[in-house]
């Protein structure tokens, strides 16, 4: 399963499970193209293989520079992931402003229309590639005052089946994985309060996982990178729980 001079580009690469991946790659010797509102160039400037580019996908031309910038930097693009994304604090429905419903529905589904729309013209010409979106075990089994946040997830879900079936005349890829409750900064956005997991909180999701602890980063991380891989080439259209069971 060698990633070895393929390329990559990986939407959240700022942080969490985009950052964990973006590391994995680059120990697998992948050319990497994270982007991010915020990225710690210091960390990756001294490495060749690695492409930052900082802003906001949502802007008018943004992901087309993405693009030219690594065709322009490593010749082809291999594979697209979208770890971008934001959280949504529970709350009751009547409380969820339709600024707040854009804001969600925009960072979640819009952003991951934009990118895979961008790269599924570029694959489609190369007859190959792979794309993985993240949507949330949320999905499977809601919980209570995440409505914007799961509507936006159920619709990458459906969105990437859909997407799966029109690439799969290109032999290009399309696979949506489902992470349960994470240990990174957005678990406590989900909670009201925002920021830090406070303990008896982080013990309430930690007990809703039946494998009893919360994912790590990287446990994400391997998934997405075996759907990347040769050994996938047969999957499509997958949605790929990796949850310590939390779907059940």
């Amino acid at each position: 399963m060698s990633f070895q001079g393929r390329t990559i580009i990986v939407t959240g690469a700022g942080g969490g499970m985009g950052r964990a991946f973006a590391d994995l790659l680059l120990n697998e010797d992948a050319n990497v193209v994270g982007c991010d509102l915020h990225l710690d160039n210091d960390r990756y400037q001294a490495i060749g293989n690695f492409l930052a580019v900082q802003g906001d996908l949502l802007q008018e031309g943004m992901i087309e520079d993405v693009l030219k910038e690594t065709t322009e930097a490593f010749g082809e693009i291999d594979g697209l992931v979208n770890f971008a994304g934001t959280a949504q604090a529970a709350s009751p429905v009547e409380e969820v402003s339709l600024a707040e419903w854009h804001r969600i529905m925009n960072m979640n589904m819009t952003m991951t229309f934009l990118t895979c729309q961008a790269a599924a013209s570029y694959m489609k010409k190369r007859k190959r590639g792979s794309i993985v979106n993240i949507g949330s075990v949320s999905t499977t089994r809601p919980r209570t005052g995440l409505q914007a946040y799961i509507a936006s997830k159920g619709a990458v879900e459906s969105f990437t089946k859909a997407l799966a079936l029109e690439l799969a005349p290109y032999h290009v890829n399309v696979n949506i994985v489902h992470p349960g409750p994470s240990d990174t900064g957005m678990l406590g956005k989900f909670t009201k309060a925002g920021g830090d997991v406070e303990q008896s909180k982080r013990q309430v999701f930690e007990q809703s996982v039946p494998l009893g602890k919360l994912l790590q980063p990287v446990d994400i991380a391997h998934t997405v990178k075996f759907l990347l891989s040769d050994e996938a080439a047969m999957i499509t259209g997958s949605v790929v729980h990796v949850d310590g069971g939390r779907n059940i």
